[in-house]
């Protein structure tokens, strides 16, 4: 049974797939960009895997808050997808993308980063002063490591998002999150990209299309038949 404290009504503008979609990838990316990545109107955010359900989050979060948004995308099919979004700018992954990012920004204020990997230290690079990274997992397998002068020599930070563990702190946090997720949904902002619906005994397969890498937005499974 879910905890009072982090349970809110469903935003009248979202299906209930969409409201499946929100769950726990919208209130993390809006902690660490609101609270973590102390984000304001005007600056530049980068999202990589910006065509997933965390990266789709929080490229619509960030435009919801005034923000330019620059996203990564691993293949030229999840262009639309990061569109879709609301992305300003969209780079496929590829050796040149950090000077594609220049070639529109000259630099960004904050990364969101759920992937890790090798494209970290061309990230902190990336970073404008007092910029910030945002650690939110590591999606390529790869747990990356920096040599922390970098961040002294251009004054940048490196912080963690972890949502849940915060939460177990201060539930508070959930519930300004679910009050401005619906500001943001009802404005236009927040719209949550459902990248495909399975029954549960199909678990299996949704699974799957994760690991494959063939899936885009979020997956949602169908615990009961939907009209």
């Amino acid at each position: 049974m879910a905890s009072p404290s982090v349970t809110f009504p469903l935003p009248s503008e979202l299906s209930f797939r969409e409201g499946a979609a929100l769950a726990m990838n919208f209130p993390t990316v809006h902690f660490a960009l609101a609270h973590r990545g102390r984000l304001k109107a005007g600056e530049t955010v980068l999202v990589h895997g910006a065509a997933g359900g965390v990266g789709t989050g929080a490229t619509q979060v960030a435009k919801g808050m005034g923000a330019t948004v620059v996203a990564i995308v691993d293949s030229e099919t999840n262009i639309g997808v990061a569109r879709l979004a609301g992305a300003d700018h969209v780079i496929v992954a590829g050796p040149g993308w950090p000077d594609e990012v220049r070639s529109h920004t000259g630099g960004v204020d904050v990364v969101v980063d759920p992937v890790g990997g090798d494209y970290f230290t061309d990230s902190i690079r990336l970073l404008r002063p007092a910029g910030r990274h945002l650690v939110i997992g590591f999606a390529s397998g790869d747990i990356p490591t920096i040599a922390v002068n970098r961040l002294l020599l251009k004054n940048v930070e490196v912080v963690g998002v972890y949502w849940g563990g915060f939460v177990e702190h201060d539930d508070t946090i959930a519930a300004e999150s679910a009050r401005e997720l619906a500001r943001l949904a009802r404005e236009g902002f927040v719209k949550p990209v459902v990248g495909g619906s399975y029954p549960l005994a199909d678990a299996a397969t949704a699974l799957a299309a994760m690991e494959q890498r063939s899936a885009s937005g979020k997956l949602i499974l169908d615990v009961v038949t939907m009209s």
